[in-house]
């Protein structure tokens, strides 16, 4: 079911000269326009300062060992085809930190997954938005054999470092414990989400240069939530960064996973906001059943689960049986999402709704496009 998406080309990076040539580090500390644009408040800059703080100048392999207790399965939080995330305890008492462990086996090569991420994350200061700290890129030399010579090859550790999320990964709330998470929790998952994604596809075009930024790989596992059930959208490997007036771009390497790629990406690889928006409904579909989106080879963008969403959720009544505690309130937010889910999937891309779109409705506003039909 599992495949990495196209193969995005990141400008390249180099090591500051302070730094042993085989180690790349950088602290948190870009100047673009986007984070001229979306500054933090004086008490996230504390808390980050304080957080940086705690973190050694140079953050080498052996260090993510340590902190990570050599990578325990005991500290994991979350996992995707493109790596895994532990928890990181700092020493001394200093707190804690998500290490993503980029996989060496990822269909994608990691050295194009680490350098997309850091090029596009590093700059995105949203409540929404997973917060990256610092990261390590190390190669090391280590004899193996090969063909029965032994040889000296580069071995390179890739680890990137957020602000620590406790709760994990969505994938890991949503479908084995349904009951942990009632409807409130829900609803301000997925508006978390939206909210996140209006800042990647609208906000950014307040910068000059820069247009939306697509992320090419909104699933469950790469929602990560903080310990208030806050959202952050992550995994920025394989992110599209548009140009002022782009729309759309093509790829021939159509990859992703099973039952969030929308049609027109599958079938034609073409690239858009609308992307995005597939893969979105899929979530909130998700989000809102609890149920589990199972494409399979035969029906890859899972109509089959769309199609069971629309006959067994159609009616209030149906909506009730599965959530017997709503009000009035919690029930018109439950129509909402499955009548966005729905809109969102569409086979045919002009019909799916802007992120604007969503967010409105989601506050309650009138949206011709996402009116009952």
């Amino acid at each position: 079911m599992e495949a990495p998406i196209a193969d995005p080309q990141p400008p390249s990076l180099s090591a500051p000269s302070s730094v042993h040539p085989g180690l790349q580090l950088v602290p948190l500390k870009c100047c673009s326009p986007i984070q001229k644009r979306c500054s933090r408040t004086s008490s996230g800059l504390s808390e980050m300062a304080s957080l940086e703080s705690t973190l050694p100048k140079a953050l080498p392999a052996t260090f993510m060992k340590e902190i990570t207790n050599d990578f325990s399965i005991n500290q994991e939080l979350g996992r995707s085809v493109f790596g895994t995330v532990y928890k990181g305890v700092l020493p001394g008492g200093g707190g804690m930190i998500a290490v993503k462990r980029l996989a060496e086996n990822a269909p994608v090569p990691f050295g194009i997954t680490f350098e997309t991420e850091v090029t596009n994350l590093m700059a995105l200061k949203h409540e929404n938005i997973v917060e990256l700290v610092h990261y390590c890129h190390e190669a090391q030399k280590k004899v193996v054999q090969h063909n029965g010579r032994y040889v000296i090859v580069d071995v390179i550790e890739s680890c990137l470092c957020y602000k620590y999320l406790p709760n994990g990964s969505l994938d890991k709330h949503l479908y084995d414990t349904p009951s942990m998470i009632n409807w409130d929790t829900r609803f301000k998952i997925i508006k978390g989400i939206c909210q996140g994604l209006h800042f990647l596809h609208k906000d950014l075009n307040l910068d000059t240069e820069r247009g939306p930024l697509i992320h090419m790989n909104l699933v469950p596992n790469s929602i990560w939530l903080d310990d208030n059930w806050v959202p952050k959208i992550a995994d920025f490997g394989l992110s599209r960064l548009f140009g002022k007036e782009q729309t759309r771009m093509y790829t021939v390497n159509v990859k992703g996973y099973n039952g969030y790629m929308a049609p027109e990406y599958l079938y034609r690889g073409e690239i858009s906001t609308m992307s995005d928006i597939y893969s979105l409904g899929m979530l909130i579909l998700e989000i809102t059943t609890g149920e589990k989106n199972c494409a399979v080879s035969e029906d890859r963008s899972a109509r089959k689960f769309v199609d069971n969403v629309h006959q067994n959720l159609k009616t209030d009544e149906q909506i009730i049986h599965k959530y017997p505690s709503l009000g009035p309130n919690g029930l018109q937010q439950v129509r909402a999402c499955i009548v966005i889910g729905l809109k969102c999937v569409e086979v045919d891309r002009s019909k799916r709704p802007t992120i604007v779109d969503i967010v409105d409705k989601l506050n309650g506003k009138r949206v011709p496009i996402l009116d009952l039909a």
